[in-house]
């Protein structure tokens, strides 16, 4: 669901659209992973998914730079339901494929609206529902949909208005300047000098596709990242593939090695973080150029998992590196000039076409306006209650993935609890819950919606200020691993910080 709704005119009239029992707003990996267990769990339950965008996919369609891939492998970012049987680590292609599949086993292609932008829901206790209005963009009308329950998938980031920072200088630069959120499918780089500025995932996968044709792609940082070099294929996958077990045991051994990996990787990186740095490093080192200085260009100001770890399979990035096809410079940059940037320490690199590989910005729920009857809701002032659902907003639930571990894993654990609250309520014959503060919370301190000690990408910190809170007790806190949450959410008392009518 793409973010930063354009509000249409106030006398734009409003066509209503219909009721449905559920509406999913996204058809991405979470709206489209949703769909599937509300449609297994409640097979008479009616629903649409809502999506701004021409076509399914959310951050694998509105992403196509080359090389764009996964960073966590497909066995956990694959579905629990959906055994995948490709490489650990995937294109963006093929993910697409991947879901595509979903779609047609589950025939949930009849049940999605695409440029269908949301731009305000508003709950009514007397109703007991949402009317949520949305633009169609084809059209340019306005349709209201009514739902009893509104399950938001549209992502975390916005779609439309990547973070692009401001550097002195850049209208005189000659050249083309792109970020990858907007990548233009006719961009030639071949035999071109390209810079790269960003040190993260989406740099160290598009510079290793680019500098098979370009002339040299210079990686322009202000400080580095960490990166880990596993293989395109899991040995083990190799291994089961070639006694012929039966994919979906393949997928289900897979998935749980990959979990105890970053099981372990979590619970290290906190508790013995120089450990983890060391193996990173070392990792890295023989897979370096001569030389190379990976004190100035590969050792991060922060701890192992404070933020993402990059992954470069079979170590392309390095490779790269090694062909001299492509380079690292460390600074700050000074300002743009006419034939590419100066740096803070005065270096002079030329180039044709800089890449601003700079991230993105979060968005609050797809930035829709949301109303209780008749109040807005201003997310800032409001907690999260286990990271599902947000207090005093009744029946809506939300899907956000995993930092430190694949998104998908949260999903499923997402949706299996939203399905136990739906059969909760019907125990209670109740039409509304909404999560409430319990007596004893009323002091309770409202916390950053991330602890930088504990997470501190820059898109997270830049975007605190329009997020939602957490508290210092459960079950207002979210951010835990997913060691915890799997053994947690399983279990959450559903009477505990809820209230049903």
């Amino acid at each position: 669901m793409t973010s930063a709704p354009a509000s249409a005119p106030q006398d734009t009239a409003v066509e209503e659209a219909g009721h449905v029992d559920v509406l999913i707003v996204g058809a991405g990996v979470s709206g489209i992973g949703a769909a599937h267990h509300l449609q297994e769990s409640f097979p008479d339950r009616t629903f649409l998914l809502l999506d701004a965008q021409p076509d399914r996919g959310g951050t694998w369609w509105t992403h196509r730079y080359p090389g764009v891939r996964s960073d966590s492998d497909l066995f956990t970012y694959g579905y629990r339901f959906k055994p995948w049987r490709g490489p650990s680590i995937a294109a963006g292609e093929e993910i697409l494929a991947y879901l595509d599949e979903v779609l047609d086993e589950d025939d949930l292609r009849r049940h999605i609206r695409y440029r269908h932008r949301v731009v305000a829901a508003a709950w009514s206790s007397d109703e007991r529902r949402w009317a949520v209005e949305v633009d169609q963009e084809e059209t340019g009308r306005r349709l209201r949909f009514t739902t009893d329950f509104l399950w938001m998938c549209q992502g975390y980031y916005n779609h439309a208005e990547p973070y692009r920072p401001e550097w002195e200088g850049v209208d005189r630069f000659g050249g083309t300047i792109v970020h990858p959120q907007d990548w233009p499918a006719d961009l030639d780089l071949t035999g071109r000098r390209v810079i790269v500025i960003g040190s993260g995932s989406t740099a160290s996968t598009l510079i290793p596709a680019i500098a098979e044709t370009a002339d040299h792609v210079t990686m322009l940082q202000r400080s580095p990242s960490y990166y880990y070099a596993p293989p395109v294929t899991h040995e083990l996958a190799v291994q089961l593939r070639a006694l012929d077990i039966p994919e979906e045991w393949t997928h289900e051994i897979l998935r749980r090695q990959y979990m105890s990996q970053y099981h372990w990787l979590a619970r290290t990186s906190l508790d013995a973080p120089d450990e983890v740095h060391t193996y990173l490093m070392e990792s890295m080192r023989p897979l370096l150029p001569e030389g190379f200085d990976i004190e100035k260009h590969l050792t991060p100001r922060y701890r192992p998992w404070q933020q993402r770890i990059a992954i470069v399979p079979d170590g392309d990035f390095f490779a790269a590196l090694r062909a001299g096809k492509a380079s690292i410079v460390t600074d700050d940059i000074a300002e743009f000039t006419e034939t590419g940037i100066r740096t803070a320490s005065g270096q002079e690199l030329e180039a044709d076409v800089v890449v601003t590989a700079t991230g993105f910005n979060l968005s609050a729920f797809g930035d829709v306006a949301f109303t209780v009857d008749g109040e807005p809701v201003d997310f800032t002032r409001k907690v999260t209650w286990r990271g599902v659902m947000i207090s005093d907003v009744p029946n809506m639930a939300y899907v956000f993935g995993y930092f430190r571990h694949s998104w998908t894993l949260r999903l499923d654990l997402v949706a299996d609890l939203v399905c136990r609250l739906w059969e909760h309520m019907q125990d209670k014959g109740a039409t509304m819950v909404v999560p409430m503060l319990r007596p004893g919370d009323a002091d309770m301190p409202l916390l950053p919606w991330s602890d930088p000690e504990n997470f501190n990408s820059g898109y997270v910190m830049r975007s605190q200020h329009v997020l939602f809170k957490q508290g210092d007790r459960e079950p207002w806190t979210h951010m835990l691993e997913h060691e915890e949450e799997q053994e947690i959410l399983p279990k959450a008392d559903l009477d505990d910080g809820l209230v049903y009518r």
